[in-house]
């Protein structure tokens, strides 16, 4: 008699990744789940056609993960994704999954950070690779043989992918495998650029295809706006003086970032605590108990510990830290919105992820518009309200109850009832600011766009004014060198290092063939051998430094 097994359990998955799942709060597959981790167990070929936000990623890598041998110390798997941000959360999710496997390592291999440790990753056996196209390729420039034991490969977002031009890279990559490897490809739509990869590398493919849920996420209002990276907090804090929520989760990438920002919730008198992958299960339980019953509040999460939290009073969710990836972005928001109530949705945007953003709309579908952080009059506003609502219960019979109170207060204290009015409310409002001026002399606002205000830079002290610095003459060449410039400056946060890494990672030039790197406000200049420059800006034309792209061109001193 055969006993029936509901869950992951019944989908064939290995012990040790049931765990894994037991431990981050997985409960049922979702149909994607439910339909391809069959057929990658068994090892077919396959084709997935399922929108972000659909559990895609456990879809191929539990899977993967029950099929590979932690005592072989090569690669077996290799994914690929278009982003590095994609890469690092597939990784994670891997090494999440991989918990209960001793001895499984895994590498994510992407552009902007040194070659050497991650070569070295692969070639002391790390038996997962996830890896962006273009990194990948320059490492089989260095070592052909890198993929020689690939057994299993998975394109996760094919369609972005080829969107970013990575065609001739997939080819190099396909031809560095050996042809009996399994194939899946992921892929939100099957344009024909995906089809012809299909017809040409995998073999006989299963084609499985999940309808996008978008009903959840259409019940979110949701809204951005733009941040520098450093006023988060008080960002956050101006919000939660105008919103009007009855629980609300907030997002951040670290477990450092949950606990600081809990604490300076706690301090401004809120109800919050944080949740991440450091906090014990019986105190995990204790912390989602205390939201559902209103003894919290706020919760500040990372994406792992919000796994399965499912609070129906949660109305709110603040992406305070952009997530990896737009599945990230979508299981996120559906905090919110449960059992048909509306939700909302904040997304802090830094101007460097405005790109992600963009990614986010155009994969959900849904333009996520900007809104302008609450000045000092909407939050006096707000604060007022606040005291009048909880007020307004009491005034009903209180001067029948305490009339006889009020003259006997105000004739020993010698005032007259407006001034002890005014004193009694002082104290209720714990000294809170309550006038127009005092709310604006507290931590001042943060600009919701663009540069920073003058006054928000630091003093200037003896340095020369913007101008000066901008106009100040290159110093002079050394022969056989050419000098570029790139759009890169000190206000994009670029030092000379993120520069001398990046190019001599993407450039494969040695330390001594790069001159002298000159860091001005708005761009940068960059001393590189004249010999073959044109072949290594070639190299270097999708090269990204702090998220942003590189660009070097000739400088042209006229």
């Amino acid at each position: 008699m055969t006993q029936e097994i509901g869950g992951f359990a019944a989908l064939g998955l290995t012990q040790n990744i049931l765990a894994a799942l037991t431990a981050v709060g997985y409960e049922e597959p979702s149909p994607i789940q439910q339909q391809a981790i069959p057929v990658i167990l068994a090892g077919h070929d396959m084709i997935g056609q399922a929108q972000t936000g659909t559990g895609k990623t456990a879809a191929f890598a539990l899977p993967l993960l029950s099929r590979i041998d932690p005592a072989k110390r090569e690669p077996q798997a290799l994914i690929l994704a278009p982003t590095r941000e994609l890469a690092l959360q597939v990784a994670t999710a891997f090494e999440t999954y991989s918990k209960q496997m001793p001895g499984l390592n895994v590498v994510a291999v992407y552009g902007g950070a040194p070659m050497g440790p991650q070569l070295k990753a692969i070639r002391q056996g790390a038996q997962v690779i996830v890896a962006t196209p273009g990194r990948l390729v320059d490492h089989l420039r260095r070592d052909e043989k890198v993929l020689s034991t690939i057994q299993h490969l998975v394109l996760d977002e094919a369609d972005e992918m080829l969107k970013l031009g990575f065609m001739d890279d997939l080819e190099v990559i396909f031809q560095a495998m050996p042809e009996s490897r399994q194939s899946v490809l992921f892929s939100a739509t099957l344009p024909h650029s995906i089809r012809a990869i299909a017809e040409k590398h995998l073999k006989s493919p299963q084609h499985i295809k999940i309808a996008a849920k978008t009903q959840t996420v259409a019940r979110i209002e949701q809204a951005h706006l733009l941040i520098h990276a450093d006023q988060k907090v008080n960002a956050v804090l101006r919000l939660l003086e105008v919103e009007e929520f009855d629980a609300l989760i907030a997002f951040v990438r670290t477990k450092q970032a949950t606990l600081d920002l809990a604490s300076a919730l706690e301090a401004k008198g809120y109800k919050a605590a944080a949740l991440n992958g450091d906090i014990a299960q019986n105190q995990r339980e204790r912390v989602i108990d205390s939201l559902k019953d209103g003894r919290l509040d706020i919760v500040v999460a990372t994406d792992v510990a919000a796994r399965g939290l499912d609070v129906p009073r949660i109305t709110h969710v603040f992406n305070v830290d952009m997530p990896y990836d737009p599945e990230s972005y979508v299981h996120r928001i559906g905090r919110t919105g449960r059992a048909g109530r509306e939700g909302r949705a904040l997304l802090l945007v830094t101007p460097r992820e405005r790109r992600m953003l963009q990614v986010i709309e155009r994969v959900t579908g849904q333009k996520v518009g900007e809104v302008k952080l609450p000045n000092a009059q909407q939050v006096l506003d707000a604060r007022i309200k606040k005291l009048t609502s909880s007020l307004a219960p009491l005034v009903a019979d209180a001067e029948a109850s305490h009339g006889d109170l009020l003259d006997r207060l105000t004739a020993d204290i010698g005032c007259s009832p407006r001034a002890l009015a005014a004193a009694l409310l002082r104290k209720a409002t714990n000294g809170q600011a309550l006038t127009l001026a005092d709310v604006e002399k507290e931590q001042p606002l943060v600009p919701s766009s663009g540069p920073r205000d003058r006054g928000d830079r630091p003093d200037r002290g003896e340095r020369p004014a913007r101008g000066d610095r901008e106009r100040r003459a290159p110093m002079p060449l050394a022969e056989g060198r050419a000098r570029c410039r790139t759009a890169l400056g000190a206000r994009d946060g670029i030092a000379a290092k993120n520069l001398l890494g990046a190019i001599l990672n993407e450039g494969g030039l040695a330390r001594e063939a790069i001159g002298r790197i000159q860091i001005r406000e708005s761009f940068s200049l960059v001393e590189l051998p004249e010999e073959g420059l044109d072949r290594l800006l070639g190299k270097l034309k999708d090269t990204r430094v702090g998220g942003k792209p590189l660009k070097l061109r000739r400088y042209r001193e006229d």
